[in-house]
């Protein structure tokens, strides 16, 4: 067919060129991609540390959007997890339009679709080069999962798609079909993805025979199989005589009389002889290969799990109750089926990804097969009641259940807990600007006592010291703030702006939008005393912008 073709094949939904905003409740607010709040990169703010080596692992306690984009954008983390995760699993509410005592599942199909879309972008970003995200997922939204995670990844790095039967028998209840499998889509972040197979199943019966030396093999026929036909002149360097035993010679005839083709060339007939068996039968003497039995057999993972295999939703409830004196939990998945999952796409060592933790399977499977960790869960009451519960129990070798027998776990590792920090920015009278809790209290009196300024309580400004203004930010100091904060001053003013934390592009935008102003960088040496000691937020930048104020007591 002739003609111009454009557009390309894509699922759209209602607010697509949209961003989500998620609220505290677990809520989202649609907001245009230009909102100044899209943009924000929030401190992860440190709470308490777990074991005796806690840096390998990491607990983070907020929104997954927001906890993901401040692993890729402050440097502390981007260092360690920008193109480093080689698994990330994704184990999110299924929208299956019914609600749960630990999250909201009931959210219209586009708020899910988009919230799953600005996620899975992230992670793309995080994942190794010969990483793999794996999405759990039901009927429910699975069919537009594809699609979605196709226009992410790309329609070339779907990998497979795995039915996992869940449960171990039907629901007599159900009014048509009483549903016993999830799906689990998996997509590579490139051609370099690699995997670890299955040890063999079978018993291996079928090596059936036995060399001189007590190897087990079976026999393979040398001749090819399939096709009708001549294959001699496709193939002319695999078809030519063998001597059988008696000296007679053996070309690869078909069943039909025709020419076919030997498996191996007359090289390796010759350099792998000791290997044919030759067997006589009616029609006269057949060739066959030996296959010798391996020391230990592997399999590639099928794409259907049974729950005899990898565990049933009945397995994963006992599990939490065994662990967590009883309690229950909705949604928890068993730890064998975390087991292969981490077993095919990750080594020792490697980093394992899961933004929505719920009842922290994954992170505690991990832990004890060896992998470093990452957990989001934005209900603080699930954070508390079960995970870090849990994995103080992995950490301590109080776990005695679930996959520990068989990995030989005996406890040990670590892991830190933070928190997203709030937004800085808020909304009056639909208008954005920057929170009072942001730019006032201590923090902007110490920097204002510091730096010589007098101390204004003019939010968003703290300081005045002739035509200079004081802008005090606890938090990320980024384009988007200093756009706001310029906005605020008078023709002739200036600005010195210090944050927690500094993008090296926010002091492009503060020279191009107002030349004399300033960026500086709050060091962890006054932070110390105020609200909590971050790790060493650094940009790669060669500017000394750092305020040198020495450890005091603050006012």
């Amino acid at each position: 067919m002739g003609g111009t073709y454009q557009g390309r094949l894509e699922l759209t939904w209602t607010n697509k060129t949209k961003c989500l905003l998620a609220r505290s409740d677990g809520t989202y607010e649609w907001v245009d991609p230009t909102d100044y709040r899209v943009a924000e990169v929030r401190l992860l703010q440190p709470v308490e540390t777990f074991g005796n080596d806690p840096s390998d692992n990491l607990l983070i306690q907020g929104d997954a959007l927001y906890a993901l984009r401040s692993l890729q954008q402050i440097p502390y983390y981007r260092n360690m997890y920008v193109g480093k995760v080689k698994l990330a699993y994704l184990d999110p509410p299924f929208n299956t339009q019914q609600a749960f005592a630990q999250f909201n599942d009931a959210l219209e199909h586009s708020v899910w679709l988009t919230m799953m879309r600005d996620r899975l972008r992230s992670i793309r970003d995080l994942l190794s080069m010969d990483g793999s995200v794996w999405v759990h997922c039901d009927d429910s939204e699975q069919h537009r999962l594809r699609c979605v995670m196709d226009e992410v990844f790309g329609p070339d790095n779907f990998v497979a798609t795995v039915i996992w039967e869940k449960t171990d028998s039907p629901r007599m209840d159900a009014s048509y079909f009483s549903g016993r499998h999830d799906y689990i889509l998996i997509y590579r972040r490139s051609e370099e993805f690699t995997i670890n197979r299955l040890m063999a199943t079978d018993d291996g019966t079928h090596y059936n025979q036995v060399d001189s030396n007590g190897r087990r093999y079976y026999r393979n026929p040398l001749r090819a199989r399939g096709g009708q036909g001549s294959t001699r002149e496709a193939r002319p360097n695999l078809y030519y005589p063998l001597i059988a035993p008696d000296g007679t010679e053996v070309y690869p005839k078909l069943p039909n009389g025709g020419d076919g083709r030997w498996r191996w060339s007359r090289e390796k007939v010759e350099r792998d002889k000791h290997l044919i068996d030759w067997v006589r039968g009616r029609e006269g003497w057949t060739p066959y290969y030996r296959v010798y039995e391996p020391e230990q057999r592997f399999r590639p993972p099928e794409t259907i799990w049974l729950h005899t295999e990898v565990g049933s939703t009945r397995n994963s409830a006992n599990e939490i109750k065994s662990l967590l004196d009883g309690q229950s939990f909705a949604t928890p998945k068993p730890e064998r089926l975390m087991q292969r999952i981490i077993h095919i796409a990750s080594n020792p060592g490697d980093i394992v990804l899961d933004c929505f933790a719920g009842s922290g399977t994954t992170a505690a499977v991990a832990h004890k097969m060896g992998r470093r960790w990452v957990a989001v869960e934005w209900n603080e009451d699930t954070v508390q009641r079960y995970i870090i519960p849990r994995l103080r129990k992995v950490i301590e070798g109080q776990d005695p259940g679930g996959i520990t027998e068989s990995v030989g776990w005996e406890g040990g590792g670590g892991f830190r807990f933070v928190k997203v920090a709030p937004s800085m920015f808020t909304e009056i009278s639909s208008r954005v600007v920057l929170a009072e809790w942001a730019t006032n209290g201590l923090l902007a009196q110490a920097c204002a006592a510091q730096l010589g300024f007098e101390y204004v309580n003019d939010p968003p400004f703290c300081g005045r010291k002739g035509k200079l203004r004081l802008a005090v930010v606890d938090g990320m100091v980024n384009p988007d703030v200093v756009r706001l904060l310029v906005k605020r001053l008078s023709e002739e003013e200036q600005l010195v702006l210090c944050g927690t934390a500094v993008d090296p592009k926010a002091r492009e935008e503060l020279r191009r939008l107002r030349p004399g102003s300033s960026v500086r960088k709050i060091p962890s040496a006054l932070l110390s005393g105020y609200r909590y000691r971050p790790p060493a937020y650094e940009w790669d930048d060669n500017e000394d912008s750092e305020i040198e104020i020495p450890t005091m007591p603050l006012p």
